[in-house]
């Protein structure tokens, strides 16, 4: 039997990624998506070609409501989740002060807001599955919180997904339940002016970077490692 894995934010970019590798992993992923429908569309579509499934699960998970109707619709098709996969994150490149309250939010409900509604609706189903995984995507400095100059609620954000990753995981322990973070540093398709021979590494990260470590999470061998930050940047943005 296939296992189960919802994927946030999988129209487009690293959740597209994200959703595929682990349908070629084996998974049957249910492809979230906000409003990005052709992307999911075209995401669904690559992994059936292949041979996997997908099922589109369509919510906006900053609220409460619809993160238990995402959390239905997964029940409704798989019964259970293996993996849990928060990914969704808006990211508005303005500087902090220019911020709007409608962009203020977005930043912020799109990440903390997200993780903690999504998690909390989906732990039935997880406590039901076999794998019993959550992966959590931050940012490579999301555990040092200092000064930014752009999209400051995407930051807090991502700050407080790292905090959630830490008491979802303390909270979940008891049943099983391994929690941990991922965090990217500058990617392929990230936003802003960083060319590869700035980072250590001497290039851009890839999406293939990020699943591989995401596939390691979600296998079987790291039942012990909970409430850890994996930071998969090629060295940037560690001082």
């Amino acid at each position: 039997m296939s296992r189960s894995a919802l994927v946030t934010g999988a129209g487009g970019g690293l959740g597209a990624a994200l959703a595929i590798g682990l349908a070629r992993a084996g998974f049957a992923v249910g492809v979230h998506y906000h409003a990005s429908v052709a992307g999911a569309l075209e995401t669904q579509r690559t992994i059936e070609a292949a041979g996997g499934s997908a099922q589109l699960v369509q919510a906006d998970l900053g609220t409460d409501a619809g993160a238990r109707a995402a959390a239905a619709a997964v029940d409704a098709v798989f019964g259970s989740l293996d993996l849990l996969v928060n990914n969704a994150g808006v990211y508005v490149d303005v500087p902090g002060l220019d911020l709007s309250e409608a962009d203020w939010h977005r930043g912020i409900d799109s990440t903390a807001a997200a993780v903690f509604f999504t998690t909390r609706a989906c732990l039935p189903l997880l406590r039901r599955g076999a794998g019993k995984r959550i992966v959590n995507i931050g940012d490579s400095s999301a555990d040092r919180p200092g000064a930014r100059d752009l999209a400051w609620s995407y930051h807090i954000g991502k700050t407080g997904v790292w905090i959630l990753t830490r008491s979802f995981a303390a909270a979940e322990a008891a049943n099983g339940i391994a929690v941990n973070m991922v965090s990217p540093g500058i990617l392929e398709n990230s936003i802003g002016d960083v060319r590869g021979e700035r980072i250590p590494a001497g290039h851009l990260g890839t999406f293939a970077d990020i699943v591989e470590v995401v596939r390691y999470l979600a296998s079987d061998a790291p039942a012990y490692l909970s409430g850890s930050d994996l930071v998969v940047s090629g060295g940037w943005n560690l001082r």
